[in-house]
């Protein structure tokens, strides 16, 4: 019974993501979906990009927490529109969530639509929200086993940001040993390494996306 709830959930959720995926291609918006642990620096990474491409693109946020306005607060600092959906105990955001927060924002006005999911390695990766890419934030404090021991969301990403690089001397983190899970579970993902603090990689990060933008919109 279990299962077959879960099954009628996830195909409800399926269809309405197809939807929001025809309209964001229709309007030619390029959307990422940003999932991680808690305090993998998806929100300091975030207001990085928002800082290097906000007078490039014509850019959003849609920010998911369980509870507070805190993240979205971060983002509106930096000029950014932005939408907090506060998910009161679910521990992903899901297609209706994101639909029904769509209408905050003129898509006519978008080229990129960045996600934040709620922090969890687990749920978010499951649901389907329409966008055109999964991106994973792995950070250098969580450990390098965290590919081999939450496989699911790095099957599905397009991209892993290795991020807090600049800790990686001090941590203990066993880079070769994690990319190495990595690959096994998804030769081609794309791996930047990444420090929003100190600047590394976010150049090439942002060029990347910037690329797709480009892609979406021929």
């Amino acid at each position: 019974m279990e299962i077959e709830v879960r099954k009628n959930v996830l195909g409800k959720n399926d269809r309405l993501a197809a939807g929001l995926r025809q309209i964001f291609a229709d309007k030619g918006i390029f959307v990422i979906n940003l999932i991680s642990s808690p305090g993998a620096g998806k929100t300091t990474l975030l207001e990085a990009t928002c800082t290097r491409l906000k007078d490039e693109l014509r850019l959003a946020v849609i920010e998911g927490d369980i509870t507070t306005t805190r993240d979205a607060d971060r983002i509106a600092r930096h000029g950014v529109p932005v939408y907090q959906i506060e998910t009161h105990g679910a521990c992903h955001l899901d297609a209706k969530m994101l639909e029904e927060a769509l209408s905050r924002f003129n898509l006519d006005e978008l080229d990129l639509l960045i996600i934040e999911n709620v922090g969890n390695l687990v749920c978010p990766a499951t649901f389907d929200l329409g966008e055109d890419a999964k991106i994973v934030v792995l950070s250098i404090p969580e450990g390098d086993d965290k590919p081999a021991k939450y496989p699911g969301i790095f099957q599905r990403a397009k991209v892993c940001l290795l991020n807090k690089i600049d800790l990686l001397e001090v941590s203990g983190f066993n880079k070769e040993s994690a990319l190495g899970d990595l690959r096994e579970i998804n030769p081609e993902v794309i791996v930047f390494e990444t420090s929003a603090t100190r600047g590394d990689g976010m150049d090439v990060w942002c060029n990347w996306l910037k690329e797709q933008v480009a892609a979406k919109q021929r």
